[in-house]
């Protein structure tokens, strides 16, 4: 009876034990200052996410690019396509595979318990469901004004991890750049053709397209107008590039991307090709398929763009 009476006792002081800790847990919790947060407003939202997060996941690999630029650790990727200039990534254990660019592991991505969450067009009808799991950033651009959105992206970053002076300085890196290529290309009064090859078949891009900024940033004169803006580009055949007949032709070979296989340039430099001005001067370029077509609007792969770019004229 004893023995009943004290087991009773010790189980009703532990409870009440365990019941003190908790409210002390609480009332610490509740004693502490609020972290600081920043609000950042985007195409699809307004977010609130505290100041200086540590968990951070990137979706996109031009976020990707920026965080690895100003040393900000991420904990989760999608490794499927990771470009080689970000090939430390996909080869850290450390750091999450979430799966495809186009397909997002959630139950992974929910378990890290990110703090913020950045993603891009390719992600956009799962937004929603990316905000039930952490504050999510949208970052998108505007392939009239790359630069811009650029510029208005970086200095997210500048603002959520608290490195503005960083983030201007890479804008003004990166305007200096533009600004030199420019009026080379101006100057030179050369036009340009950029297509992109996949599977046997050519799209070409005009001014207002996904890889306008050949045109309109850049600087080199359209050598077809009126081209489709549509993402894929518009159909070309070999003759209407033959009569186009470009100064420099840049081309895109989608299958090194999505195949990880580099496409026979005997392929793609047929016998009409060969009848261009560029093939005859050699100044058909092949650009970096990984920065032109995954990402494009990172740090490191709008430099790449304009190294690419950045011939001799």
């Amino acid at each position: 009876m004893y023995k009943s009476i004290k087991n009773k006792a010790i189980i009703l002081l532990s409870a009440m034990v365990l019941v003190a800790c908790k409210n002390k847990v609480k009332q610490d919790e509740a004693n502490k200052p609020a972290k600081e947060t920043v609000t950042i407003t985007h195409k699809l939202g307004t977010v609130n996410v505290v100041k200086n997060p540590k968990r951070v996941v990137a979706l996109n690999y031009s976020s990707l690019e920026n965080l690895d630029e100003l040393g900000i650790n991420v904990i989760g990727i999608p490794k499927s396509h990771v470009p080689k200039y970000l090939q430390s990534y996909k080869d850290d254990e450390s750091v999450a595979n979430l799966g495809t660019i186009f397909e997002i592991d959630f139950e992974k991505l929910n378990s890290l318990e990110p703090d913020v969450i950045f993603m891009s067009a390719r992600m956009e009808k799962h937004y929603a469901e990316l905000s039930r799991i952490a504050p999510t950033i949208f970052l998108t651009s505007d392939p009239s004004d790359l630069l811009g959105s650029f510029e208005t992206n970086i200095s997210i970053f500048g603002k959520l991890f608290n490195k503005q002076e960083e983030t201007n300085n890479l804008v003004t890196r990166v305007n200096q750049k533009v600004e030199t290529l420019n009026a080379k290309a101006q100057a030179s009064g050369k036009t340009a053709l950029i297509i992109l090859f996949n599977n046997g078949k050519f799209s070409a891009f005009g001014k207002a397209s996904r890889f306008g900024v050949i045109h309109n940033l850049f600087g080199f004169k359209e050598a077809l107008e009126n081209l489709s803006t549509n993402r894929h580009g518009q159909a070309v055949s070999n003759e209407l590039i033959q009569e186009a007949n470009p100064d420099y032709l840049f081309i895109v070979d989608r299958s090194a991307v999505v195949n990880k296989k580099a496409t026979n340039k005997a392929e793609i430099e047929n016998a009409l090709i060969q009848q261009t001005k560029a093939y005859k001067n050699g100044n058909i370029v092949y650009l970096d398929p990984e920065a032109w077509y995954l990402s494009g609007d990172g740090i490191a792969s709008f430099e790449i763009m304009i190294n690419d770019v950045n011939i001799n004229f």
